[in-house]
């Protein structure tokens, strides 16, 4: 059998990316399949523990050193542990320019030093689904950060700040004591913070082989010989449903080219597309994408992996002294990829929630998961999710998608800067949500009637009582100058439990976004 495209190209690539790809399936197929075996590394024990070393141990370094480093600033005793050597990967991360201001207010980077991470930066960014009106926006996920730079500049903050970094240590285990936790038989803390993503070992015991609600996979490269274009793609739709999905599309400059994604939204039913199939759609419709053929083409490297979404989410561990982060706690919307963006959106209330909760020693998994606390702004974006996406074997109009999301971008694009700019970094707020779903109700509403069978009843209702509760987190937190002082006032213990509920408030109403 002679070779696919995606083989053909991959096998170009230095190192062995075709067996990467092969192994990303096969960990598809596994979570699909819900074959992969339940792990057994959380432990408890009642022995009492000699004294700890370390305030917290971090596990997974590469997004595990944003929170490291935090805490190490602000005094606390870290130790980061992590499988590899802590490095970077060459590929930029994108964000917005507002969000990189948390590394200036953690003290985690000088104005310099963040000016030197940044790689990359364009405007403006386009949406647009299948023909339909192009909008245009600015300083939406414009700015590239540069990983190698800014996670060796943050392995240095970090060691300055007394921070010890263990690299070439896979973490392995965790027994759980009244006192603390060990480590790997070996590292004593009063804290152990999990960073190790999606597929983190702490996280699939804590699901106990749960098989996710839905996924989002996502293939691509960085390529040079593209016509010269400095500007960018966040959500882009030119073809109607194919196998079953919605193709979308993202385009970035890079600093060695140009960067392309095409990522779907889908169940998790073992009959999916698989990344290598995916890759192969993805190369057959890159030329039309952007407007060049494969072989004008000299391609950099190549991107892919898949991203589980569970509705029970953050997850709650059962463990004392055990928080899981980022990816782990599946604290990212279903829209999103998570990661970086993720990370960093929550890292400011992280920090100081982790920081309170050790120097108080509420550190109880009841009071740990104050810091990870239900966010509606987020639970309300699985209808999304779900109106963007077609079960396996549901049949509706292949454009219903595109004519959906065209109309509602068109409707949020009317009411202005303040409703979409929130909406395209995954924040939903309740006010622009109202504004978008009057008008696309009022002026669209058969095609709204279309999408109720689309998503379902049970769906749509339980989606009313999360945009019910997004209201109501609003106000509250809109309240929450009247209950300042009182708060202040309070033992250190209900101190504690008011700014997490304060914070919950603020980022599951998404009171936090704000631009520059």
């Amino acid at each position: 059998m002679s070779p696919s495209l995606t083989e053909k190209i991959l096998s170009q690539l230095p190192g062995d990316v075709l067996g990467a790809l092969r192994q990303g399936d096969r960990l598809l197929e596994c979570l699909r399949e819900n074959t992969a075996p339940v792990p057994t590394v959380v432990k408890h024990s009642q022995q009492p523990l000699e004294a700890v070393d370390w305030d917290v141990i971090v596990c997974g370094g590469t997004l595990g050193i944003l929170i490291g480093c935090a805490l190490a600033v602000k005094g606390l005793r870290v130790a980061l542990i992590e499988r590899g050597i802590l490095r970077g990967r060459v590929q930029e991360w994108n964000i917005s320019r507002a969000e990189l201001q948390v590394f200036l207010e953690l003290n985690l980077l000088s104005t310099a030093e963040l000016e030197q991470a940044i790689a990359t930066k364009y405007n403006p960014a386009r949406v647009s689904f299948a023909g339909g009106t192009e909008i245009w926006v600015e300083d939406v996920l414009n700015i590239g950060v540069d990983p190698v730079y800014l996670l060796d500049t943050l392995k240095n903050r970090f060691i300055a700040a007394g921070g010890k970094l263990l690299e070439n240590t896979p973490f392995t285990q965790a027994i759980v004591h009244p006192e603390g936790v060990i480590v790997n038989n070996q590292y004593k803390t009063r804290l152990l913070i999990d960073a190790m993503g999606n597929f983190s070992p702490i996280t699939r015991q804590a699901r106990q082989g749960k098989k996710p609600d839905a996924l989002c996979l996502v293939v691509g490269t960085c390529a040079q010989g593209f016509p010269v274009n400095t500007t960018g793609d966040l959500l882009f739709s030119f073809t109607s449903l194919e196998n079953q999905c919605q193709y979308f599309w993202e385009a970035f400059p890079a600093k060695d080219g140009r960067t392309t994604y095409l990522f779907t939204y889908m169940d998790a039913e073992p009959q999916r597309l698989s990344l290598a199939e995916l890759f192969e759609e993805y190369l057959r419709l890159l030329p039309e994408y952007q407007g060049v053929e494969l072989n004008q083409l000299q391609f950099q490297r190549a991107l892919f992996g898949f991203f589980p979404s569970y509705r029970e989410s953050p997850i709650k561990t059962p463990w004392n002294r055990l928080l899981t982060v980022g990816d782990s706690s599946g604290s990212q919307s279903p829209l999103s990829f998570g990661g970086f963006g993720a990370m960093i959106r929550h890292l400011k209330r992280l920090t100081f929630g982790i920081h309170e909760a050790v120097q108080t020693n509420q550190l109880s998994a009841q009071n740990l998961a104050l810091l990870q606390p239900y966010q509606p702004n987020l639970t309300v974006t699985w209808l999304f999710q779900k109106a963007m996406s077609v079960g396996v074997n549901q049949k509706i109009p292949p454009e219903q998608i595109n004519e959906l999301l065209r109309s509602v971008f068109q409707e949020m694009q009317q009411l202005g800067t303040p409703v979409l700019k929130p909406f395209l970094q995954d924040v939903v707020q309740f006010s622009g949500l109202t504004k978008t779903l009057l008008r696309t109700g009022l002026l669209h509403p058969l095609l709204v009637a279309k999408i109720i069978p689309q998503v379902g009843i049970l769906s749509l209702v339980d989606w009313i009582v999360h945009y019910t509760n997004l209201g109501v987190y609003t106000a509250l937190f809109q309240l929450t100058p009247i209950l300042q002082t009182w708060i202040n006032n309070q033992p250190a213990e209900q101190k504690y439990y008011w700014h997490r509920l304060v914070d919950a408030w603020k980022y599951g109403s998404g009171s936090d976004y704000f631009d520059v």
